[in-house]
């Protein structure tokens, strides 16, 4: 059974529901140590004292901010735990907002909330209802691993789940780009580029797409282990040119149709097989009957 990373209670008016987080994701990861090059000698890191050149243990350190002219203040890790809020361990929901209002620039890692108990499953499976039946979120904060966080409690299924996210000001302002483009003008190259999207659109089905980069990492591993070379050749994309633009839609239009084309015929061959398959093993199945009842009368 899974771990929970941390505990405690959604709070809301004065219900309170006791829960468990537990990681809802997990990354595709290939694990490199890293080597002095043509060497086999390992480089590791070693928390050192700038002053002794020693090495310094983990529970002898401290953590000290910057405050400009080379000056530092020092502060403990239990002076950090003394001013956190919600040392009672709350999820204190302070609003609840519709769920399409939320930009999802604002999400940050997806959590799961579990039930602490059998005893309060039922006060659980209420907040999880009523939020899936309003389409709304819960807006809660709370402290983790010495960092205070914003986060979304929202309905999933049979689920709840908890979202952090970024607060207003750690989201940066689009216009630190630079100049960026005006708005298109409604002409011809608009309307093929409308065209291109809709032909390309389609459901979301998140099984569909793969890491492949970690498939060939793992490949690219496996030949060198055999002693083998792996060369990949493929070209870098370049930027279309302004005056082939046209030419580069109405062309992508047409293939992005056609492959929709040849999408939905596979489609009809595999529904028409499944259709095909199930009047076969019907009429097994009556043949059947009726050789059984055969036999019954004989």
């Amino acid at each position: 059974m899974a771990r929970a990373i941390w505990s405690g209670y959604i709070n809301f008016g004065l219900v309170s529901v006791p829960v468990g987080m537990y990681s809802a994701t997990k990354e595709h990861e290939i694990d490199f140590h890293q080597f002095q090059k043509g060497t086999s000698d390992r480089i590791r890191y070693k928390r050192v004292n700038e002053r002794t050149g020693r090495e310094v243990p983990y529970d002898k350190i401290v953590k000290g901010h910057d405050v400009g002219g080379g000056e530092y203040v020092i502060v403990e890790p239990e002076e950090l735990d003394d001013i956190a809020p919600g040392k009672s361990r709350s999820l204190e929901i302070d609003t609840f907002v519709d769920l399409d209002e939320i930009d999802p620039m604002h999400f940050q890692k997806s959590y799961y909330l579990g039930p602490s108990d059998a005893e309060n499953a039922s006060s659980y499976a209420l907040l999880r209802d009523a939020l899936a039946k309003t389409n709304r979120a819960g807006i809660a904060k709370f402290v983790m691993r010495g960092k205070e966080y914003l986060a979304t409690i929202r309905a999933d299924e049979k689920v709840l789940v908890l979202e952090t996210m970024f607060f207003a000001d750690e989201i940066r302002d689009p216009e630190e780009l630079g100049d960026l483009p005006r708005k298109a003008g409604a002409g011809k190259q608009l309307s093929m580029a409308v065209d291109l999207i809709e032909a390309m659109s389609g459901e979301w089905k998140p099984a569909s797409y793969q890491d492949t980069y970690t498939e060939r990492v793992k490949e690219l591993v496996k030949t060198k282990h055999q002693g083998k070379e792996v060369v990949y050749s493929e070209e870098e994309p370049q930027a279309t040119n302004p005056t082939d633009l046209v030419a580069a839609l109405r062309a992508s239009v047409e293939e992005a149709r056609k492959a929709r084309g040849a999408k939905k015929k596979t489609a009809t061959k595999k529904t028409t097989a499944k259709k095909a398959t199930a009047k076969k093993t019907a009429a097994k199945k009556t043949a059947a009957k009726k050789t059984s009842r055969s036999k019954k009368a004989a």
